[in-house]
């Protein structure tokens, strides 16, 4: 322990002569710590949006989402549908049939159509551009959203096509500032449409934002918009948890005789299929689950890449570590003249090394917590649900890799100098 503690003094006694130099070492292992807390904190934010917007539907529902089919199985499959979804290819086989018998299935006990598509909405003169969130009126039982004023729309105006409209509250403040849009009339591309309601502030999600939506009727949209008959999704609320892999599998085999598919004789148990169905049907606790699968995996792609950033300065780290042992050989000859042994030396430059990454890492530590705040803060100013959270393994990690790094970086330098011979290290310079 005298060891070590003299070979702190020894380090910091070094440090302060050559502060410049120290500085620079520091500056790239810095660099690499701060990414890796960055890293982290920014997965747990993405992490918590989609978690919330996924739960924020209701942990106790199933959705049925159309999909491109093809002869892919499992993922390969998924990737060709949403790349073809992507290139505007249009699925309309799921409509108020597969809605109605998912409805009648035992363990189901509410269920909405949707359908969502971008239009003009108009005030006295003001455009915009509005995401239409068109679903049965279930949606208001189902989903967490709630009504800040007025109602939302029931079933029997989305049976008889009523042209009513409930706005997010970003839409409301665009369109009509401070002033109560109850009873007021918008129009949606060219029908009007009565507004019936405000919803309350929700924030968004990766893709849109719920505050900026206008909520109607789908079968409204559909008849006097679109002219279209089918949906997009189509969410059910399950009643017994516990079986909703069997509810699973009963939604699936009744939409694939719905649409004249054949079904498999094994139905795999997992939220791919074999590549023919139009559909797919996943849970919101499978959701959140891939959501985690996708944050891990994505946070060691990102791991792999600060790593590399963070060898660089270890690199930088070990050739500082050269230049010390250089300049310090007639004093390494002369502490092994005297009695000083292999284990000393190697000890004393190790404890330099290490000390050096260690403050890279405590400054690198600090920076990041700070640029990760101002992530979080920047995300929530722009409407998202982006919570501030940066898990212990972070700093964990972040404590592992100063210290690895201080050892093997310092390995090789500690070693050439243990190794000098006192006589020739002596002479060294002169």
């Amino acid at each position: 322990m005298n060891k070590i503690i003299d070979s702190f003094k020894l380090a910091l006694s070094s440090f302060t002569r050559n502060k410049a130099r120290t500085s620079l070492a520091v500056l790239g292992v810095t660099i690499g710590i701060a990414s890796i807390i960055i890293v982290f904190a920014a997965g747990e934010g993405i992490k918590g949006i989609l978690s919330v917007q996924a739960e924020s539907f209701g942990t106790h529902t199933v959705q049925a989402e159309i999909k491109v089919p093809s002869n892919k199985p499992g993922m390969a499959g998924e990737q060709q549908s949403a790349t073809n979804l992507l290139r505007g290819a249009q699925i309309t086989t799921m409509n108020e049939d597969d809605l109605e018998d998912i409805l009648e299935l035992p363990n189901i006990v509410n269920g909405y159509g949707l359908f969502f598509t971008k239009e003009s909405v108009t005030y006295q003169g003001e455009i915009l551009n509005s995401s239409i969130w068109a679903s049965g009126s279930a949606f208001i039982e189902i989903d967490q959203a709630e009504v800040e004023t007025g109602r939302f729309f029931t079933d029997a105006e989305d049976d008889s096509l009523a042209k009513v409209a409930v706005l997010g509250i970003d839409t409301k403040s665009k369109l009509f500032g401070d002033s109560d849009p109850i009873g007021r009339t918008i129009k949606i591309r060219d029908t009007r449409f009565t507004v019936i309601g405000v919803m309350e502030e929700r924030g968004g999600m990766i893709g849109f934002n719920f505050d900026e939506m206008v909520y109607v009727p789908v079968k409204t949209l559909q008849k006097r918009i679109m002219g279209i008959d089918y949906y997009v999704n189509i969410l059910a609320e399950v009643e017994n948890m516990e079986i909703v892999d069997d509810t699973m599998e009963e939604m699936r085999i009744v939409m694939r005789d719905n649409h004249d598919i054949d079904a498999p004789e094994e139905i795999r148990e997992s939220i791919w299929d074999t590549g023919k169905d139009d559909f797919r049907i996943i849970s919101m606790v499978e959701a959140v689950e891939v959501f985690d699968d996708m944050y891990f995996t994505v946070t060691l792609m990102l791991l792999a890449i600060v790593a590399i950033s963070s060898i660089v300065g270890g690199i930088g780290v070990m050739n500082v570590m050269y230049v010390i042992v250089n300049e310090r050989t007639p004093e390494i000859g002369l502490r092994k003249a005297v009695g000083a042994s292999y284990s000393d030396i190697m000890i004393q430059f190790l404890v330099e090394s290490v000390l050096i990454t260690s403050m890279g890492g405590a400054a690198g530590t600090l920076i990041g917590v700070m640029v990760a705040w101002g992530i979080s803060y920047g995300a929530a100013q722009a409407g998202f649900t982006w919570a501030f959270a940066i898990p212990f393994v972070a700093f964990l990690t972040a404590f592992i890799f100063s210290v690895i790094f201080g050892i093997i970086f310092g390995m090789y330098p500690a070693r050439k100098a243990a190794r000098l011979d006192p006589i020739e290290a002596l002479q060294h310079n002169k």
